[in-house]
């Protein structure tokens, strides 16, 4: 987490050296360094083989050809200037459109479910079998459907995932805890049945549309279309939709929140235990717009976390977890002084509010405690009294109601809710009911304001429908809406039915954004009114460990994280605070899995989305990027070359909205395209513009394919099948692709499908070898060993180029074009040309093929594409050889530019807790688990046994183990000085003077590394790229602190309802239903060894 750069310090130290270098010239460390290997002999391998290699990039890929066409066609079109204030403005607009549509579909449902509802009339008896998601499709040993199951069609439907839906009705999840046929329930499935034909409707109106639901106040969640949901492994499904962000952001207003939990001697054993659930619960029910602070007292008042002694915090995911660590180290002991408590609780929310941070809006504090021993009036009437801001919910642990009364008094004098929680199955739903009562104002001021979540990944749902990580773990957004009973003789009563919602796929807000508008390196982003990323190509919510998993804190990741080059966080926030306007700055993007980088000034516009909290931006690279070329061409024409087996279009781009319609939905891109242009589909919304410059690059590029089949069919080139595949890209998202060798012959077969998500055209970015082509100098090439076929041993070099149009002022990249080639190909090119010498007697000075030295092919990042040691292969060349690294970062032939990652995981060592007490003795140890048996039947039932909270076992399993944590880290990236052509030096390693040169290849992005072998230099570290974390100069709990106190910019929700003149404050609680069957049974087994 990047919170404050004024803290940091990292442990690389980096020495700056100063070189100036005119361009062209050789630098030579001292001299005699050439005695051994003879610059002119190097550059004469270079130039062999450079010459060589291009011939053969030149030649396959096709690129003067293409050069030449788009040249013929320059004079038919011009270069037009991307205004990045008029591009930002269109994004927004799209992006409102395509939010309003899902809001007035949510809409619609609320509307539906408060009709119905007022429609109803409750009946206790009710009977009525209903689709209960677990249990459709289900038999018994005899076959017979299971009781709330039956025969529910299903089929799969890619739109869902491939996951088999009924498009017709919907399912209802009833959570394990709760009885499928609880009147209550019943009531609730049987008139929210009308909402089936709202479902399907706006289905029909939006096909865009994913899940619709409606989250029942009553525990039940209806899901539309209906799927049916597995149990994990305990039979158990988690899933309650009241504890949803969505449903609680929805609900209840901003709040400041003051936890009290009771660590008196009284609160020792379980009821510490449930106590300390509770307050996790409520942890739970908090969210981004929300602050708290948790204090334990006994005789005395101790705040959780110490640092933040006065204060509040913001409840965001690392805050909660901070705490929740904290709440294991509470002890019980000593007396309980409440009234000092209430006190302090009520001092920091006056004087919070007074600072003008936090909610600036709902006050409550919540009192988990055993007991209070009389009713505090005295401090109310101080704090509290008449206004009663401060809304007081109080949680009686264990099943004693000698203080009930005084509990509930307190709850109701205080317009909050009182609740007895008397074993740990209780806890979430007593705590749940806090939520009811907050919304009251919101209910009775019919509010339906629309609220939106931060980017987030269902797993649970991912899990409950058994989807595969693949295909489940993507990051979603959900709109949703409070639905409330509008019977006049309830209206005072504030009733909250539920909550309405629908998700949206944040990759289908990338169809809002006009890729080829961003360019090559352009990209477009958003974020929301806390300053957490809602899209952005940077942002990485998953890592790979094993399987796919979600980051503990994914979803709350800050724009500042990922452009931290600002470092006075301008961009952001003026991003939070919703405003229209420009910025600029040199920032470093990191490309290939992080590996390279490239150095660019970005110009930045935004603006808000109008109805939502969040704010959208683009980034355009200056240059090249700030310039489109448009052509045109006739309709007949485009047609005809686009409708061909050789060309494809970018999948994620939209050049027809083939959502919008069903009918439309199974349509190519390309067949919508041509239904479009020739009239047969005049509902098809279609980005004319865009498609009329897809024509013009079809029509240019369309000599392609014939010159690559002539190339293929000519049996004299290519023979040992070295060149393996031909492509190109333009900026529209046209590719082609020609194949040199049979499918089943590609070494790397991956190539430029789905599964290269970094070599294709995609919602976030353009193709990695026309991202780099395009930094090249114009008619060179750059050359590349995809990390990934390295990994998996499908060694191939790529090599591309950019096809530029030059102009005096103006030079736009219209498009790239490239080839694969077999590694083992291009390296024997390489050692072929290092065998030449100019001696006139053919006897060479020196020779690669000699143990007296070592030659290598690097990049102009550092990388190994060729060596005499095979594995060495794809590696950083300061790996292998650290001492000439360290001297070409000495001399300026390499730059050492630190790069930074805020989203990073380390590993962390989570060592078991250690016991509070220590039971030496046999007896009393004995003796000690068995009283605690005792209280444990006495306080708990057997529900609880199996059904407590998995998140806490799932803790305590990871004790004892590595885990991956949330850090910061520093980790380098290296670039070659353009303007070193050649470079000699010696390197001194321990009295044995080692030397090496290094020759840049010609039109190439390559050097060639020639050095001895003669000295033993292992004694010289290694120069690494491994990432360190960084280290802060406070010590690690002053650290924490200090991170926790500190406060980015955020604008505050419009929607405030705290209170409600009207509001019936007497529905203030009661006590829980106690089960004692279980303890009356196994009570006198226990009598007997305890009085022993």
């Amino acid at each position: 987490m990047q919170w404050n750069r004024g803290f940091v310090y990292s442990q690389v130290y980096c020495a700056s050296f100063l070189v100036w270098i005119s361009p062209g010239v050789t630098i030579v460390d001292v001299a005699g360094s050439q005695q051994g290997i003879p610059l002119s002999v190097v550059k004469l391998w270079a130039s062999a083989f450079g010459g060589e290699i291009k011939s053969i990039a030149a030649k396959y890929s096709g690129s003067q050809l293409l050069q030449k066409k788009y040249k013929e066609f320059e004079r038919r079109g011009r270069v037009e200037d991307i205004d990045g204030a008029k591009l930002v403005k269109k994004v927004a607009e799209n992006m409102e459109e395509m939010f309003r549509k899902k809001a007035e579909a949510v809409q619609r449902i609320v509307e539906a479910a408060e009709e119905a509802h007022h429609e109803h009339e409750e009946n206790p008896d009710l009977q009525y079998d209903y689709f209960n998601a677990v249990l459709i499709n289900e038999v018994d040993e005899l076959g017979n459907s299971l009781d709330m199951g039956g025969e529910f069609l299903l089929e799969p439907n890619d739109h869902f995932n491939n996951l088999a839906v009924n498009l017709s009705l919907s399912v209802v999840q009833v959570p394990t805890n709760m009885y499928n046929k609880d009147p209550a329930i019943v009531n609730g499935v049987y008139w929210s049945e009308a909402l089936n034909k709202v479902f399907v409707d706006n289905f029909e109106r939006d096909p865009s549309l994913i899940w619709q639901y409606f989250g029942s106040a009553k525990g039940f969640f209806r899901q539309y279309p209906g799927a049916k949901w597995y149990p994990d492994e305990h039979r158990v499904i988690a899933f309650d939709c009241r504890n949803r962000k969505w449903y609680i952001q929805a609900a209840t207003s901003p709040k400041d929140v003051v936890i009290l939990v009771d660590v008196s001697g009284s609160m020792k054993g379980l009821r510490l235990t449930i106590a300390r659930q509770t307050v996790s619960s409520i942890l739970d029910t908090l969210g981004d717009d929300d602050f708290f602070n948790i204090i334990a007292y006994n005789q005395e008042i101790r705040y959780v976390e110490p640092c933040l002694n006065g204060t509040l915090v913001q409840a965001d995911r690392t805050n909660k977890h901070h705490f929740r660590e904290h709440l294991d180290k509470l002890f019980a002991k000593g007396i309980g002084l409440l009234g000092n408590a209430l006190t302090e609780a009520f001092t920091i929310l006056d004087e919070f509010n007074q600072t003008g941070r936090g909610s600036l809006c709902s006050q409550a504090i919540m009192l988990v405690t055993d007991g209070a021993t009389k009713m505090y009036d005295d401090v109310f009437e101080k704090f509290n009294w008449p206004d009663r801001k401060v809304r007081i919910f109080t949680y009686l642990i264990g099943r004693e109601s000698a203080f009930a009364d005084n509990m509930k008094w307190m709850a109701c004098a205080n317009k909050g809710y009182f609740s007895q929680i008397s074993t740990l199955a209780d806890v979430q739903e007593n705590v749940m009911r806090y939520l009811h009562v907050m919304s009251r104002p919101k209910v009775i001021d019919h509010e339906h304001n629309t609220v939106w979540t931060e980017a987030y990944v269902d797993n649970a749902l991912t899990q409950a429908h058994k989807l595969k990580e693949s295909r489940g773990l993507s990051p979603i957004t959900t709109v949703a809406m409070p639905v409330f009973s509008t019977k006049n003789e309830t209206r005072n009563q504030g009733i909250l039915l539920g909550v309405a919602g629908t998700d949206i796929p944040l990759q289908e807000l990338m169809k809002a954004v006009p890729k080829h508008k961003l360019g090559i390196h352009g990209y477009a982003f958003a974020v929301t009114n806390n300053g957490y990323i809602l899209i952005h190509p940077d942002l990485r919510p998953l890592y790979q460990e094993g399987q796919k998993r979600r980051k503990p804190h994914y979803s709350s990741v800050d724009l500042s994280e990922v452009e931290w080059e600002d470092t006075h966080d301008v961009l952001r926030n003026a991003m939070v605070n919703r405003k229209t306007g420009t910025f600029s700055m040199e920032v470093m993007k990191t490309v290939d899995k992080g590996k390279r980088v490239l150095k660019m000034h970005n110009d930045y516009y935004y603006t808000d989305i109008k109805g939502t909290p969040f704010s959208v931006g683009v980034a355009l690279s200056r240059g090249h990027g700030k310039y489109f070329f448009k052509g045109n061409v006739s309709i007949d024409a485009g047609l005809r070359d686009l409708d061909q087996q050789d060309v494809a279009l970018a999948d994620e781009w939209t050049y027809c909205n083939t959502d919008e319609h069903h009918e439309h939905r199974y349509l190519t891109q390309i067949q919508a395209i041509k239904l479009y242009l020739t009239g047969r589909k005049p509902h098809l919304k279609c980005d004319r513009e865009l498609i009329q410059q897809v024509l013009f690059d079809a029509v240019v590029t369309a000599p392609m394919e014939a010159y690559w089949t002539g190339l293929a069919l000519n049996k004299s080139e290519n023979s040992d099948k070295g060149v393996e595949i031909a492509f190109l890209g333009t900026r529209t998202g046209l590719s082609r692709t020609n194949l040199f060798v049979n499918p089943e012959q590609l070494t790397n077969q991956d190539i430029l499908t789905a599964e290269d998500t970094e070599g294709v055209f995609n919602a976030d970015h353009f193709p990695l070898w026309y991202k780099r082509a395009a930094e090249q100098v114009p008619g060179t090439f750059i050359y590349s060993i995809p990390f990934s076929s390295v990994m998996e041993n499908k060694s191939v070099v790529l090599a591309s180029t950019a096809i530029q149009l030059l102009d005096d002022r103006k030079s736009p990249i219209v498009a790239a074009v490239g080839i694969q080639m077999k590694l083992d190909f291009f390296q024997r090119k390489f050692w072929t040309a290092s065998r030449q010498c100019a001696a006139l007697d053919g006897k060479c000075s020196i020779s690669c093929d000699s143990e007296d030295i070592k030659c290598y092919l690097i990049d102009n990042n550092g990388f190994i594409l060729v060596s005499e040691e095979y594995l060495q292969t794809g590696l950083f060349f300061g790996e292998v050889e650290g001492a000439v690294m360290s001297k070409l970062l000495l001399m300026g032939s390499f730059k050492k530019i630190p790069l930074y990652d805020y989203q990073a995981l380390c590993k962390e060592y989570a060592g078991s807790g250690d016991s509070a007490h220590s039971l030496l003795n046999p007896f009393s140890a004995v003796k000690w688990i068995l009283t605690e048996i005792v209280i444990f039947l006495l306080e708990f039932n057997l529900y609880s046994w199996w059904n407590i909270d998995l998140s806490v076992k799932a803790d305590r399993g990871q004790r004892g183990r590595t885990m991956m944590v949330p850090c910061d880290t520093e980790y380098p990236a290296f670039v070659s000085e353009r303007t070193i052509k050649e470079t000699a030096g010696n390197i001194d390693c321990e009295g044995c003077m080692r030397t090496f040169v290094i020759q840049q290849i010609p039109s190439s992005n390559l050097f060639m590394v020639v050095v001895d072998n003669k000295c033993d230099c292992s004694s010289i570290s290694s120069v690494s790229m491994e990432p360190i974390e960084i280290m802060y100069i406070l010590s690690r709990t002053s650290l924490k602190c200090e991170r926790l106190k500190f406060q980015k910019d955020r604008k505050r929700p419009d929607s405030c309802h705290p209170f409600h003149p009207e509001e019936n404050a007497r529905e203030c609680g009661g006590a829980s239903c106690l089960s004692p069957h279980l303890t009356a049974a196994l009570l006198p087994l226990l009598i007997p060894l305890i009085t022993r």
